[in-house]
């Protein structure tokens, strides 16, 4: 009878398993008062599910319930933050803007890892890189002369309102590069040194710049783009600027017009580049008022980007705290290139050409140098000015 009873139990043990599912055990957080446990550390460290309700539940309550907290309402320091960080506390905000009751955004490590990481880093390298190759280059090359020497004879390049928008662009770039690096790179390289009141200083001083100076790149950004852009038009002329590689290489200095190939280039590199950078610092100048990536990634997800580079595709549903963090990084990182282009562009306007900085100084360039780099435009000029000075019949 027993033997029978034994075999009976053995089959319902069998049985059972197989017919119920198992049900996942509650954990037992009466060691912790309630708080989690090495178990829900381990689940969590394993990407299993946590059942987070014993925190995003216990939020306080009030003063009649939880009597020894007194003053403090029944909600204790920890309480409250909790309800933060789960959306649950009953926050007033003088703002009507919903993103003002955020207090807590937990979602932005990735963005201060990428900004005190890779961003630093090639971006430095970026700069640092660029500077180390002028330098060889201009070892290897030397100065690009004035074949035959100056002829003595000037003709007038650009006009008194085409160098006030040229400084007025280049000077707030120049302010613009280094209150952005004292703002991303004070932190690292001058607190440890100088202190951190110097270096908060600094940074005050740098966002006030920065904030206000910017409107003036802008302006400037406007007004050369106004002024230059039909003598940047891409034409047959610059395939052979680019065969001879602007005579900066070889000897052979090839025709061009107002603006040749290479200043074409940095031209444009100075619109798109800019103008993205405006772009994204007005984002940041008036916060979650002006979001830019969540549809600009949905665009490129219809358009199959992602997938063409072997990518997941991209975000779209981003909080405005992220949009925030998305504009930071692409202002910093088209910051960091243009940087690069502009250092380009003021070696060889300065030490790199013989002549080249005249044209910005007073306007006035010889015409030898004019002969040399832009014999096209010499001869327009000249044919414009014999053209004004012959009576009319």
């Amino acid at each position: 009878m027993l033997r029978h009873l034994l075999a009976v139990l053995a089959i319902i043990m069998l049985v059972l398993p197989a017919s119920a599912p198992a049900q996942e055990a509650e954990i037992d957080r009466s060691a912790t008062g309630g708080a989690q446990t090495l178990d829900d550390i381990l689940r969590r460290q394993n990407q299993q599910p946590v059942d987070d309700s014993f925190r995003s539940d216990n939020i306080g309550g009030d003063a009649a319930t939880v009597p020894e907290l007194g003053p403090l309402g029944g909600a204790s320091d920890s309480d409250l933050w909790r309800a933060v960080r789960y959306g649950k506390a009953d926050i007033t905000v003088s703002t009507r803007n919903q993103t003002g009751k955020i207090l807590v955004q937990d979602g932005g490590m990735w963005w201060l890892e990428f900004r005190q990481g890779p961003l630093v880093k090639y971006g430095s390298w970026l700069l640092l890189g660029t500077i180390v190759l002028l330098a060889v280059f201009y070892l290897l090359r030397g100065r690009v002369r004035v074949e035959g020497g100056m002829s003595g004879r000037t003709i007038t390049r650009f006009k008194f309102v085409e160098r006030m928008a040229h400084w007025l662009l280049a000077g707030s770039f120049i302010l613009l590069g280094l209150t952005g690096l004292l703002s991303l790179l004070g932190r690292m390289f001058i607190a440890p040194f100088l202190g951190r009141e110097v270096n908060a200083t600094l940074l005050l001083a740098s966002k006030f710049i920065h904030n206000n100076v910017a409107w003036a790149f802008i302006l400037g950004l406007v007004m050369v783009f106004v002024m230059w852009v039909w003598h940047n038009i891409p034409n047959r002329l610059d395939l052979t600027w680019f065969r001879h590689a602007g005579g900066i290489i070889g000897k052979s200095h090839p025709p061009a017009k107002k603006f040749n190939a290479g200043q074409k280039i940095v031209f444009w590199s100075v619109i798109l580049l800019g103008g993205s950078i405006s772009l994204s610092g007005l984002s940041l100048l008036f916060p979650f008022e002006l979001p830019l990536f969540a549809k600009t990634f949905g665009i490129l997800n219809d358009i199959g980007l992602p997938g063409w580079l072997g990518m997941d595709p991209l975000p779209v549903r981003i909080s405005p705290q992220e949009e925030m963090q998305y504009a930071q990084l692409w202002h910093a990182i088209v910051a960091f290139g243009l940087m690069a282009v502009i250092i380009g562009h003021i070696y060889i306007g300065t030490l790199g050409m013989e002549g080249a900085f005249d044209a910005m100084k007073d306007g006035e360039v010889d015409e030898a140098w004019a002969h040399q780099h832009h014999s096209i435009w010499l001869e327009e000029e000249k044919t414009r000015a014999a053209g004004a000075a012959t009576p009319a019949e």
